[in-house]
C-alpha cells in the first residue's frame, strides 16, 4: 500500500510542530481501545475496536468493564470462516462494507479485522475466525473484505502477522518455517491484503518467529513488510505482544496496544521516551512511527492540515450507520450462502414445508446463540436467530415443533462470558491446550436421561433434525482443543437417535471441523453451519426448507481425526517453546493428495439439491515480453429443476517433476448462479505468478518452464474437465 505525495506533505508539516511527549502519546495506547490525542495541533485520539464478526460492546477506558448501555447492540457477522465459505467476492465486499459503516457509526477509527491466518490444524482454538487451509481463497476473499471496510473512512487491521497457528502458549511460542512454506502458505495473503486489498493496518502477531517477537521482528516487519513490499500503513501491535523497548523502536511497529491500564509504562510509552532523552535511542525512530499514523488518519479523513496554521482542522469524513435493515440482508444472504450440504442421500434434503406436520428439534445448538462468546470475537448482537427459531419463524402455527436437549453442556469455562478474562490473558503464556474434564456421576446421569428422551421423541416423529457441534467452550480465543471429537457425548446421542430414526438430518454448527466417523455412514443428510451472524437461524431454515438452495463450499479440508493433519504427524502442535513446521508447503489439501490420505470431507466439497454439468473447455495464452496469461473458459449448466449455484475451482498441476509441489493447487474460481436448465459460459483468468513456486536459493518466486495441467471442478475430489497449456 502506498501513500500519496499530499497526505505526505500534510504529515510532515504537523510532525514538525509535536514535540516528543505528543509523539509517544500517539504510538502507545492510553486507553484500552484508544491512543492519545494531541488537542494542542487538533489531533484526536485513535479509536479502536474488535473485531471480525462486529463491532465490539464498550468498556471503560481503563478497565475491561462493560459500559453497561444500550447504544452498543451492533449487527452480528458471519465468521470469517462461513465468509470464506460462501466462496463468494462480493458478498466478502458486502460483508466488509457493513462492519466498516458500523464501526464508523460507532465512532471507530479502526476495525480489528480480518483474520487472515493460515488454518494449519484443526485444533487452533480461534480457527472460526479466519478463513481457510489455502493461501488463494482466503487472499480472494480477504482483498474484497478489506475494501468493503475501507469505504467508509475506516481502517481494516488484517491480523495475525504472521505464522499464529496455535493458542498454546501463544505469547512466548517460537515458530521455525522454513522460506518457501512463509512465502507460498502463510504469508501470500498477507501480500494480497496489503498491496491489493490496501488494508491501512496490519496486526502483528504474539508469537516468535525465528528468536524474534513478531511484533519487534527486524526480519519479518522491516524486512519483508517495509522493504520487500513497501508497505506504508501503520502496524499495530495485538494487546500485550511488545516486551522490549529498544526491539520494538528499531522494528517496523508503529503502535503499541494492551490489556493492562498502565499505559505510561508500555515499552513504547516512557520508557522509550527516556530512551530518547538519553541519546540512546534516535528520535528519527518515533517520527517514522508518527508518520505512519499520521498518513492513516489522513487517508481516513479524520482530519485535514491547515497549512498556514499548521494544525488539523476538521474535515468531511463519513458518518457511518449500524443496524440498519440492509445490513441484516446483507448479513442473512452471506449466511444463505455460507451454509454447506455435507451428504444428502435419497434426496432427504430439502423437507416438503407444506406436508411438515410434526416435527422434532434434537440440540443444543438448536437452542442456543453464539454471538456472545469466543474470546475478543465476542458480540453484543442485537440480536440473533437461533436454529430453532428460524424453523418456528418459517413453519409457523400448522407445524407442533417439538424441541428437547438432547445432551447436557455441563463444562463452562471460568473466562467465558465474563468481563475480566481480559486482564488474565498475557498469564501463564497467554494461552493453553484444553485439558480433558472428568464427567461426574451426576453429569452422567444427566447424560443417560436427555439421550433416552431424545431417542423415545425421534420414535414417534417423522421429520426429526438434531443441532449439534461445537460453541465457543471449544472454538475459543487462548485456547486450543485436544482433539477433533464431539463434546458432550453428543457422539452417543446422534447413533440412538438415527437407530431409532434414521431419517434424521443432522446439524453440526461450529467453526472447526470435528469427527463424524462413528455415525456420518448411517445419517443420510449433513448440512454444516457455521457461526453464520445473527440471520444464521433464518438461514439455515430456509436451506432445510428448500427455501434456498445450499451453495456453500468447504473452505478447509475435514480429516477423519487431527491425527491426519500434517501439522500433526509430521511437524507440531501444541508445543510451549518451538513450534516446528515441518510439513513445509503440505498443510490442507496438499498434504491429504501427496500422502494419499483419505479425508471425511474434501477442500472445496459442497452440494447442492440441483446437478451441474461442465462442457467445453477451452485454454486460451495471451503471450508477450512484458506478461504471460491464460484465460481458462467452460460452459455450466444446470441440469437438475432447482435454481441454484455453482462454483467452479481451477486447480493447476505441474506436469515436469523438476520441483517438489504438491498434486494441484487452487489457483482460480467463479461462482455462477443459473436457474433451472440454464446455461452460462464461465472465464477464468490465471497470470504468470499463478504457476510459480518459491525457490529458496534465489529468493524469489520462480515459473518452471513446461506443460502444466489445468483442473477444473467441482471440488478438489471432484475434477470435471482438465486441458493443458504449455508455459
Amino acid at each position: 500500500m502506498k501513500i500519496g505525495s499530499e497526505i505526505k506533505e500534510k504529515a510532515e508539516i504537523l510532525l514538525e510542530q509535536l514535540t516528543l511527549g505528543e509523539k509517544i502519546g500517539m504510538i502507545h495506547g492510553d486507553g484500552l481501545f484508544r491512543t492519545k490525542a494531541v488537542e494542542r495541533l487538533g489531533i484526536p485520539a485513535l479509536y479502536m475496536s474488535d473485531g471480525p464478526m462486529g463491532v465490539r460492546a464498550e468498556f471503560e477506558n481503563a478497565a475491561w468493564v462493560p459500559a453497561g448501555r444500550t447504544e452498543d447492540y451492533v449487527s452480528y457477522l458471519p465468521s470469517n470462516a462461513a465468509i470464506a465459505s460462501t466462496w463468494n467476492r462480493k458478498l466478502a465486499y458486502e460483508c466488509g462494507s457493513v462492519l466498516g459503516e458500523e464501526a464508523r457509526g460507532r465512532g471507530k477509527d479502526v476495525i480489528l479485522a480480518p483474520g487472515i491466518n493460515i488454518k494449519r490444524s484443526p485444533l487452533n482454538g480461534r480457527n472460526f475466525e479466519y478463513m481457510s487451509e489455502d493461501p488463494y481463497l482466503t487472499a480472494e476473499q480477504c482483498v474484497p473484505l478489506i475494501q468493503g471496510i475501507q469505504e467508509h473512512d475506516v481502517a481494516a487491521c488484517v491480523k495475525h502477522f504472521a505464522v499464529n497457528s496455535q493458542e498454546t502458549q501463544r505469547l512466548w511460542v517460537d515458530t521455525e518455517v522454513d522460506e518457501r512454506a512463509l512465502r507460498e502458505i502463510y504469508l501470500s495473503a498477507f501480500e494480497a491484503a496489503v498491496n491489493r486489498g490496501g488494508s491501512y493496518s496490519i496486526m502483528g502477531a504474539y508469537n516468535l518467529i525465528r528468536g524474534e517477537h513478531c511484533c519487534e521482528s527486524q526480519f519479518l516487519l522491516n524486512g519483508i513488510l517495509r522493504k520487500e513490499w513497501g508497505y506504508e500503513g501503520t502496524v499495530i501491535s495485538d494487546w500485550g505482544a511488545v516486551h522490549h523497548t529498544r526491539e520494538a523502536a528499531f522494528s517496523g511497529l508503529d503502535l503499541e496496544m494492551s490489556v493492562t491500564d498502565n499505559f505510561d509504562e508500555y515499552c513504547m510509552a516512557r520508557p522509550l521516551k527516556e530512551a530518547v532523552e538519553k541519546g540512546e535511542i534516535a528520535e528519527e525512530l518515533v517520527d517514522e512511527k508518527v508518520r505512519h499514523i499520521l498518513w492513516m488518519m489522513l487517508s481516513l479523513h479524520m482530519f485535514d492540515v491547515d497549512r498556514e496554521r499548521k494544525t488539523a482542522v476538521e474535515t468531511r469524513r463519513k458518518a457511518g450507520c449500524y443496524n440498519t435493515p440492509a445490513h441484516r440482508e446483507t448479513v442473512l444472504r452471506a449466511a444463505r450462502e455460507s451454509i454447506v450440504l455435507l451428504k444428502n442421500e435419497e434426496e432427504r434434503l430439502p423437507l416438503a414445508k407444506e406436508k411438515l406436520k410434526k416435527l422434532l428439534v434434537i440440540g443444543c445448538n438448536g437452542n442456543k446463540i453464539h454471538s456472545n462468546g469466543g474470546g475478543s470475537a465476542e458480540i453484543k448482537a442485537l440480536y440473533e436467530i437461533s436454529p430453532l427459531m428460524g424453523l418456528r419463524t418459517h413453519l409457523g402455527g400448522n407445524c407442533e415443533i417439538k424441541y428437547v436437549d438432547g445432551y447436557y453442556e455441563e463444562e463452562r469455562q471460568e473466562q467465558e462470558g465474563g468481563a475480566n478474562w481480559q486482564e488474565d490473558s498475557l498469564k501463564e503464556g497467554g494461552g493453553k491446550e484444553r485439558q480433558a474434564v472428568q464427567v461426574s456421576e451426576e453429569t452422567a446421569g444427566k447424560r443417560r436421561e436427555l439421550l433416552e428422551e431424545a431417542v423415545t421423541y425421534a420414535k414417534e416423529y417423522e421429520q426429526v433434525i438434531f443441532v449439534g457441534g461445537l460453541n465457543h467452550e471449544y472454538d475459543l480465543e487462548g485456547q486450543d482443543r485436544s482433539d477433533m471429537k464431539l463434546p458432550y457425548g453428543q457422539d452417543e446421542v446422534i447413533e440412538a437417535v438415527l437407530e431409532a430414526n434414521p431419517d434424521t438430518i443432522i446439524v453440526m454448527a461450529a467453526g472447526s471441523p470435528v469427527e463424524m466417523g462413528r455415525w456420518e455412514k448411517k445419517a443420510k443428510a449433513i448440512v454444516w453451519n457455521w457461526y453464520a451472524g445473527m440471520e444464521s437461524g433464518n438461514a439455515l431454515a430456509e436451506v432445510l426448507l428448500g427455501e434456498v438452495n445450499p451453495s456453500g463450499k468447504l473452505p478447509e479440508s475435514f480429516p477423519y481425526s487431527h491425527t491426519d493433519c500434517s501439522a500433526h504427524c509430521v511437524g507440531d502442535f501444541a508445543e510451549e517453546k518451538l513450534l516446528h513446521y515441518r510439513e513445509g508447503i503440505y498443510v490442507g489439501y496438499r498434504y491429504y493428495e501427496k500422502q494419499e490420505i483419505p479425508v471425511q470431507y474434501c477442500f472445496g466439497h459442497g452440494l447442492s439439491y440441483t446437478e451441474f454439468a461442465y462442457s467445453d473447455m477451452t485454454i486460451e495464452k495471451r503471450e508477450s515480453a512484458a506478461e504471460f496469461g491464460v484465460k481458462v473458459s467452460c460452459t455450466v449448466k444446470n441440469m437438475g429443476k432447482y435454481a441454484g449455484k455453482e462454483i467452479v475451482q481451477l486447480y493447476i498441476r505441474d506436469k515436469n517433476g523438476r520441483v517438489d509441489k504438491p498434486v494441484k493447487e487452487l489457483k482460480g474460481f467463479e461462482k455462477v448462479e443459473l436457474a433451472a436448465g440454464e446455461s452460462k459460459r464461465v472465464d477464468i483468468g490465471l497470470s504468470g505468478r499463478d504457476f510459480a513456486y518459491y525457490e529458496e536459493a534465489a529468493g524469489e518466486f520462480q515459473v518452471v518452464p513446461g506443460e502444466y495441467e489445468i483442473l477444473l471442478g467441482a471440488s478438489s475430489q471432484d475434477v470435471r474437465l482438465c486441458g493443458t497449456v504449455r508455459v
